[in-house]
């Protein structure tokens, strides 16, 4: 499977609201992910934790991917985000995940949003 099949694996999943799935399928065990360039997350352990978090903390609406850019071993995806957070009021986020992959695993993912 190339990385544009691989990538398009992530979008359906993470649209079908199947983000924890998507997350043990596609990353690799010794993934760093970072928001907005900080703090860097090592490790699949770490992430998994932030991302049940995550999902625990929101009500996602809809996830609907835009721009997709793919070059060599890296890819670029635009999201576009629906979601309530716990005690908070309906929103839409908008941000862009930059992966690189490997073995047909994502190495690394930084997440840039406002």
């Amino acid at each position: 499977m190339d990385i544009l099949d691989q990538v398009q694996g992530v979008i359906e999943g993470i649209e079908q609201g199947k983000i924890l799935q998507t997350f043990e399928q596609f990353y690799d065990d010794e993934v760093v992910m970072t928001e907005n360039g900080q703090h860097e997350r090592v490790g699949k352990s770490v992430n998994r934790a932030y991302e049940r978090a995550f999902v625990k903390g929101v009500e996602m609406h809809a996830a609907k991917a835009g721009v997709v850019l793919v070059d060599g071993n890296k890819a670029a995806i635009e999201w576009l985000f629906d979601m309530t957070p716990a005690g908070g009021s309906r929103l839409t986020q908008r941000q862009v995940a930059l992966q690189t992959w490997e073995d047909g695993k994502i190495v690394r993912e930084d997440f840039y949003h406002g």
